[in-house]
């Protein structure tokens, strides 16, 4: 009998081969860890339900005396595997006592299972993996009903692979209008990815964003289309093909936010040029960008407003950027935490 079983993963959302997990944990240890993955971000297809509900999905799916015994804690994506194991850690840490007995409960289903072998600290209990049931065969199942009225029929042969507490929180969700949303969202990275269908390799594709800070503030857009329709960002677009770096990324910020410094002085400003690659950073496929940072100092912000595909352009605190982590698009958080260490430390 262990101290403390540990089970990490995203649940979105919660389905059979989770819960056999979950209760291979509570039957080895007297309190249980959930770590619920890619907490605090926008909802997205991939993504569409937060990390509440996911909480109170895992608690309805055990008999309330096992629910007592859950502790739920979430934890942010951070696209960097290193530093993402030491996250999991500390919060782990917060939440047993020193010289614990601790176990990590999963199964090795692919590629994406490899974090289990990241925490050597703590005995592994691998089990089979029971059934083909994946979380994802469920989202598109939603998203796929031809309309709002076929979710039921859509849902039904799921009925032996998830909680029906899982089938509820989605049925519910379907007349909303997150659902809607994230349902065209969904459509549009269906087209997207079907375009790219016949290539014969899959694309890589390059992109670059500016970061532009001016005293205690910083440059965003919010995006006017999918996908991330409304969410916040950073200027930026795909590297054309008769382009160089720096001159689509000057072109994306003169188009977005109607930034009119000159050449001159942006490249005086420029500070750092960065690239962040993580192959799941993006939904639309391997998106490769190189960030351009310039700091404008004290200057007076230059006034902006938005272009092309931006519906708005704002400078926004850098004091406010920490809130908006859910309102941001894809990894543009983790990229202004790089270069300007908003992240708190919740997860």
């Amino acid at each position: 009998m262990y101290d403390t079983a540990i089970l990490i993963g995203r649940f979105q959302p919660v389905h059979n081969g989770h819960l056999a997990l979950l209760h291979e944990a509570l039957a080895c240890a007297r309190q249980v860890v959930v770590i619920v993955g890619s907490a605090f971000q926008a909802r997205t297809p991939r993504n569409p339900f937060t990390w509440q509900e996911r909480a109170d999905l895992l608690r309805k799916c055990v008999a309330p005396e096992d629910a007592a015994r859950l502790t739920i804690c979430p934890a942010r994506d951070q696209y960097d595997q290193a530093r993402w194991a030491k996250a999991v850690q500390a919060i782990v840490a917060r939440q047993v006592q020193p010289g614990s007995r601790i176990a990590l409960v999963g199964h090795f289903k692919d590629a994406s299972s490899s974090y289990l072998s990241d925490f050597p600290e703590w005995a592994l209990i691998g089990l089979p993996r029971r059934g083909a049931m994946d979380s994802t065969l469920l989202r598109e199942a939603w998203f796929g009903a031809a309309s709002e009225k076929d979710v039921a029929a859509a849902l039904t042969p799921f009925a032996n692979q998830a909680p029906e507490a899982a089938l509820e929180l989605m049925a519910q969700l379907t007349s909303t209008t997150t659902y809607a949303y994230l349902r065209t969202e969904w459509q549009v990275l269906r087209d997207y990815r079907a375009a790219w269908a016949g290539a014969p390799y899959p694309p890589v594709f390059v992109t670059v964003d500016a970061l532009v800070r001016c005293g205690a503030h910083v440059l965003l857009v919010q995006r006017g289309r999918a996908p991330g329709k409304g969410l916040w960002a950073l200027p930026g677009g795909f590297l054309e093909p008769h382009d160089t770096l720096w001159q689509s990324c000057l072109r994306e910020l003169a188009e977005e936010t109607h930034c009119a410094l000159p050449e001159a002085s942006l490249r005086r400003c420029l500070r750092e040029v960065a690239v962040f690659d993580h192959p799941d950073r993006s939904q639309r496929g391997r998106t490769i960008t190189h960030v351009h940072y310039f700091d404008l100092g004290n200057a007076p912000r230059p006034d902006v407003h938005g272009g092309d595909d931006a519906a708005m352009a704002q400078w926004i605190a850098i004091n406010e950027l920490a809130a908006m982590e859910d309102r941001l698009f894809e990894d543009h958080f983790h990229v202004l935490d790089h270069f300007l260490a908003i992240a708190d430390t919740h997860g």
